[in-house]
C-alpha cells in the first residue's frame, strides 16, 4: 500500500515580489484570494494584487518596523502591529486610509482578528495581551500573567480562547469570557516565538528560539508531537486548513514542511538567502507565502495536498468488503497521531527529508 507521502507532488515557486527595502517580517493572504499583504522592517505595508500585471499598493504610516499583519475575515480590512507601540487598521484600496489603536506601552509584536472579525488580539513587550473592538475601534481588556515580553497571540476558531507565548518560555491559554489564564504550558527551553491553533481548534502549536516545534491536544492538555527539524530558531509557522500539514520558517534560511499525519518532515525549501521571518498558508491551502531578511516575498503553489483525498479514496476502494463512504475524519484527521519517538530525533528527521526544493 503506498503511503500518502509517496503520492505527494512537490511545491512550486509561483511568484516572487520585490518592493520592500528591508527584511519582510509578516505576510497574510486576503480571504478573497486576490491579494497578499506583507509588512517590513522598512515600516511599510505592501498589498500585492495577485492578478497578472496588477500594481501593488504601498502604505506608510507606522513610525517603526511592522511586526504583524492580518486581513479581516471579510478581506475588507488589514490590521498591522508595530514596534512603534501602535496597531493600525487599513482599508486595502487605492486610498489606504488607516485608523490608529493606542494602548500598549512597548512594541507590539503580533496582531490577529477573531474569526467573526469583531475583535483584535495583540501581544506586546509590555508583557500584556490586549483585546480590542474593531467596530468601536477601542481597547477592551488586557490579559496580564506573562512575566516577560509576549511574542504572539491568537484567537481560537470559536473565539472562546486566546493562546499567547513569549520570552518567559511559557505558552498560555486564556478564557475570553472570564479573562483568566486556564492553562500554562512550560515545556519551552528558550523563548516561545510563535503560537497558533489548528483549524478545528483542538490543537495548538508553539515554536521556539531553540528551533523546536511542539503540538498539544487541548482536549487532553498533552503534548502529542514534537519536531526538531531546523538548525536555528523558528520565527513563524502555519497549519494547512486540513490540519494534515504544517509549514515553518526559520533563521536557518529554510522553509520546512511537515506531514502531521505521518509525523515527519517531507520538504525543505531553499528560496531565501537569509532568515525566513514569516510563512502563511492561504485560507484554501492551495498556496503559501514566505518572507525573509532578504526583503523578498515568495508565493508558492502547495501541490503536495492535492493527492490526499484521492489517496484515501483509493485505500477505501481496495478493501475486500464494501464500506460506507469515507468519513470527513478519515480524509482530514482532526488530531494528528503522536509521532513515534524515532521521528522526533533530529538525525532521523533529517534522513526522512525526502524532498529538497530549490
Amino acid at each position: 500500500m503506498p503511503t500518502m507521502a509517496s503520492v505527494l507532488e512537490d511545491p512550486t515557486l509561483e511568484r516572487h515580489f520585490k518592493g520592500h527595502k528591508d527584511a519582510v517580517t509578516c505576510t497574510d493572504f486576503n480571504p478573497n484570494r486576490k491579494q497578499l499583504a506583507s509588512g517590513s522592517v522598512d515600516t511599510s505595508l505592501m498589498i500585492w494584487n495577485l492578478a497578472p500585471k496588477a500594481r501593488a499598493f504601498r502604505y506608510v504610516g507606522h513610525q517603526d518596523l511592522i511586526t504583524g499583519v492580518q486581513f479581516s475575515p471579510s478581506g475588507h480590512l488589514v490590521a498591522t502591529s508595530s514596534k512603534d507601540r501602535t496597531v493600525r487598521l487599513w482599508t486595502p484600496t487605492m486610498k489606504g486610509e488607516s485608523t490608529v489603536f493606542k494602548a500598549h506601552t512597548a512594541p507590539v509584536r503580533s496582531v490577529a482578528f477573531s474569526h467573526d472579525g469583531q475583535r483584535l488580539v495583540t501581544a506586546s513587550d509590555d508583557k500584556s495581551v490586549k483585546v480590542w473592538s474593531v467596530h468601536r475601534q477601542c481597547f477592551v481588556y488586557s490579559l496580564t500573567q506573562h512575566t516577560n515580553w509576549v511574542r504572539c497571540a491568537r484567537f481560537s476558531p470559536d473565539g472562546r480562547l486566546v493562546a499567547s507565548c513569549g520570552d518567559d518560555r511559557t505558552v498560555r491559554l486564556w478564557d475570553t469570557s472570564t479573562k483568566r489564564c486556564i492553562n500554562c504550558f512550560t515545556d519551552s527551553a528558550e523563548s516561545a516565538t510563535f503560537v497558533g491553533f489548528n483549524s478545528s481548534g483542538t490543537c495548538i502549536a508553539s515554536s521556539g528560539a531553540d528551533s523546536s516545534l511542539k503540538i498539544w491536544d487541548l482536549r487532553t492538555n498533552k503534548l502529542i508531537q514534537q519536531y526538531q527539524v531546523h538548525s536555528a530558531g523558528i520565527n513563524s509557522f502555519s497549519f494547512h486548513p486540513s490540519n494534515n500539514f504544517l509549514i515553518s520558517g526559520s533563521s536557518d534560511t529554510t522553509v520546512k514542511i511537515l506531514d502531521l499525519v505521518e509525523g515527519r518532515l517531507i520538504y525543505t525549501l531553499h528560496g531565501h538567502t537569509g532568515a525566513v521571518m514569516t510563512v502563511t498558508f492561504s485560507r484554501s491551502g492551495d498556496q503559501f507565502a514566505s518572507g525573509g531578511a532578504d526583503g523578498q516575498v515568495l508565493m508558492w503553489r502547495t501541490n503536495f495536498d492535492r493527492m490526499s483525498y484521492q489517496d484515501v479514496l483509493q485505500q477505501h476502494s481496495r478493501r475486500a468488503t464494501p464500506d460506507p463512504a469515507p468519513h470527513l475524519t478519515d480524509i482530514h484527521p482532526r488530531t494528528p497521531p503522536p509521532a513515534p519517538p524515532a521521528a522526533l530525533r533530529h538525525s532521523d528527521q533529517s534522513s526522512s527529508d525526502r524532498h529538497s526544493v530549490h
